[in-house]
C-alpha cells in the first residue's frame, strides 16, 4: 500500500451518512401530532404533551440533521433542517410553564394569541422564502414547503383573529404537510440498495 493510500483510506472510511430521513422524520412526526391536537382529534384541545416530543425529537433530532447536512456540504438543508429544529424548540419553551411566557399574558390572555401569531407570521416569511429555494430541487421539496407556508399562514391568521375553525383549518393542511415530508423522508432513505424507490421528481442540474 502507498503512503497516498494510506493517508486516503480513513477519509474514505469517515463519510457523513445521508441526515435528511432523521430530519424529516423528526419533522414530520411532530408536526402531525401538533396537527392532530390542532384539529381536536380525540377531543384533544390542550398541546402540552407535545413539549416532549417537540424539545427531542423535532427540535435537538432535527438541529443534529441540519449540523450533518452542514459537514456534507448541504447549505439548504443545513439551514432548513437547523431552523425548524430551532423552531420546536422555541415552541416548546412556550409551553413550559416555568419558562414564564404564558404567565405573562395573564391579564390579556388576547394579547398572547395576538403575540403567537406574530411568531407564527415569521416562521410562515422564512418557510415561503425556502419554497423559493426548492423550486429546483425537487417536486416533493417543493410541495411539502408549499404546505408548510400555507399551514404557518392558516395558524398566524387563526389565532390573530381567534377564530378556532382557521386554526383548525392549519392543522388539517398541516397533516397533508406531515404526510409529504413522511414521503420525502422515505424517498431519501430509500436507495438502490433497498428493494424498491420512490420518486420525488428531482429536477435535472441547471448547465449554463
Amino acid at each position: 500500500m502507498s503512503d497516498i493510500e494510506k493517508v486516503e483510506s480513513p477519509q474514505r472510511r469517515c463519510q457523513v451518512g445521508n441526515p435528511a430521513p432523521l430530519g424529516l422524520f423528526s419533522f414530520a412526526s411532530t408536526t402531525l401530532v401538533l396537527s392532530l391536537y390542532n384539529v381536536h382529534a380525540r377531543h384533544v384541545s390542550v398541546p402540552n404533551v407535545i413539549v416532549g416530543m417537540a424539545l427531542f425529537y423535532g427540535g435537538l433530532a432535527q438541529f443534529l440533521a441540519g449540523m450533518w447536512e452542514f459537514a456534507a456540504g448541504n447549505t439548504f438543508g443545513a439551514t432548513a433542517f437547523t431552523s425548524y429544529g430551532a423552531f420546536w424548540l422555541s415552541f416548546a419553551t412556550l409551553l413550559i410553564p416555568d419558562s414564564g411566557i404564558s404567565a405573562a399574558y395573564t391579564a390579556d390572555p388576547g394579547m398572547e394569541q395576538d403575540a403567537i401569531g406574530i411568531y407564527l407570521l415569521a416562521w410562515m416569511i422564512v418557510t415561503f422564502l425556502f419554497f423559493i429555494g426548492s423550486l429546483r430541487k425537487s417536486i416533493g421539496l417543493s410541495a411539502l414547503f408549499f404546505f408548510l407556508t400555507l399551514t404557518f399562514m392558516l395558524l398566524a391568521i387563526g389565532f390573530m383573529m381567534k377564530k378556532l375553525n382557521v386554526v383548525k383549518a392549519g392543522g388539517y393542511v398541516g397533516i397533508v404537510t406531515a404526510a409529504i415530508a413522511y414521503y420525502d423522508g422515505l424517498a431519501d432513505m430509500l436507495t438502490a440498495n433497498d428493494l424498491f424507490t420512490i420518486p420525488t421528481g428531482k429536477h435535472a442540474p441547471r448547465r449554463d
